[in-house]
């Protein structure tokens, strides 16, 4: 037996994706030029892919506070914080963002992956209940696997579907933690999240909410679906990253439970992970003012939302279930999701192409990823261009539809 035969079926599908002559998920960006566009394949290539929903990554005062911050206090940490010790800028940065979702206590990891499978699997344990959303990223399916605790999915969105599992479990001892998230990244659809909060304090539950896709994007002051929500006082732990809407790489739980420091000492994900680096924590708390700071950012996103949401769902596109900074296009079959990416690939747009097993419902989808500093005119180009290249493959009808301008959030 081959080490890869477990692989088999994945293998058939890979096989599938490289026919196409351009292998999706090893892109080349040969140089990003903007938050909106790289030379890709040699030609310059308009990014809707990149979860860069503030485009803060090339924004002059983030690189220069890295910049600074690589001349005053090097390259990197070269080890853990529990090994190596916390740099100042490690400290600031998480008062900053306690302070900003109004918790007592923050912790900052080196990825958002590490944040949610380090905490969530450390949080519950043998004789525990885990409840998680069945469209879960994969960071909370691998801390389902790190854990003892039993673990129970629940159908997406459903907090009826919660609560029935909750209430077979009245009786039995342990803890129960439920995660939810945000923005859900293949749809971009968002949780039904103060139904979802009343169940938890109906059974006793704990509530975690990953909003890695949410922060910045969602509610007044860009605190996420909590906030929007008016439940940011009952999610007990809220976990995030800072490579979307901030513009780097990191991850960070938040909470006001007194014990949280022994997670310090008790997250495998924190404590043998070299720590982020100083350039990065720089520009992160410099990002994290740029959320607080210009509300109007968050405004533009959800203009450009609107552009491209409405504009392609008026050319008859299936797409995910509601406006959201994630746009789902629903194709046929992996195939046709397959060769519609390459076609916009040739013609100068990069999206992300996502197929089975990585997707909810076994579903086909082109994922658009909205930023802020996409233009109109940008974004009505992809539209016409994802238009022809539906036609031609039979996607949406040659008949064309009238524009429907919705106004912006």
């Amino acid at each position: 037996m081959g080490l890869f035969d477990r692989y088999a079926g994945l293998l058939e599908v890979y096989r599938d994706v490289r026919t196409t002559g351009a292998d999706p998920f090893q892109i080349r960006m040969e140089r990003v030029l903007s938050p909106t566009e790289a030379i890709i394949n040699g030609r310059k290539t308009l990014l809707v892919g990149t979860n860069n929903y503030f485009g803060l990554t090339f924004d002059p005062s983030c690189m220069e506070a890295a910049i600074e911050a690589i001349r005053a206090e090097g390259t990197g940490t070269t080890g853990s914080r529990i090994a190596n010790g916390s740099y100042s800028e490690h400290i600031f940065l998480e008062n900053e963002i306690a302070e900003f979702y109004g918790k007592k206590h923050c912790m900052v990891f080196t990825t958002g992956y590490q944040a949610n499978l380090g905490v969530i699997s450390t949080l519950v344990g043998q004789g525990d209940h885990l409840l998680i959303d069945a469209d879960s990223h994969a960071s909370i399916y691998d801390a389902c696997k790190q854990t003892q605790a039993e673990v129970v999915r629940f159908k997406h969105n459903d907090p009826s579907s919660l609560e029935a599992r909750l209430r077979r479990l009245e009786g039995k001892p342990g803890n129960r933690l439920v995660v939810l998230e945000g923005i859900y990244s293949m749809l971009g659809d968002s949780a039904p999240l103060k139904e979802f909060v009343e169940v938890c304090k109906k059974y006793g539950a704990y509530v975690l909410v990953d909003e890695a896709h949410s922060l910045g994007a969602l509610g007044e002051n860009g605190r996420g679906l909590c906030e929007e929500a008016g439940v940011l006082d009952d999610c007990h732990f809220i976990v995030g990253t800072f490579s979307k809407t901030l513009g780097a790489i990191g991850g960070y739980c938040v909470s006001n439970d007194p014990d949280f420091d022994i997670l310090r000492v008790t997250v495998r994900a924190y404590m043998f992970t070299a720590s982020l680096p100083p350039s990065i924590v720089a520009s992160v708390r410099q990002a994290l003012r740029i959320v607080k700071g210009r509300p109007e950012l968050r405004k533009q996103l959800w203009s450009n939302v609107a552009t491209l949401y409405d504009g392609l769902a008026a050319q008859g596109f299936k797409l995910g279930p509601q406006h959201g900074p994630v746009v789902g296009v629903h194709l046929p079959d992996r195939m046709m999701a397959i060769g519609f990416w390459r076609a916009l690939l040739d013609a100068g747009i990069y999206v992300n192409v996502a197929i089975p097993p990585a997707t909810p419902n076994g579903v086909s989808l082109l994922r658009c990823s909205l930023c802020a500093a996409h233009t109109a005119e940008q974004l009505e180009h992809m539209i016409e261009v994802m238009t022809g290249i539906g036609r031609q493959m039979g996607v949406i009808s040659s008949t064309p539809k009238l524009r429907v301008v919705a106004g912006a959030r």
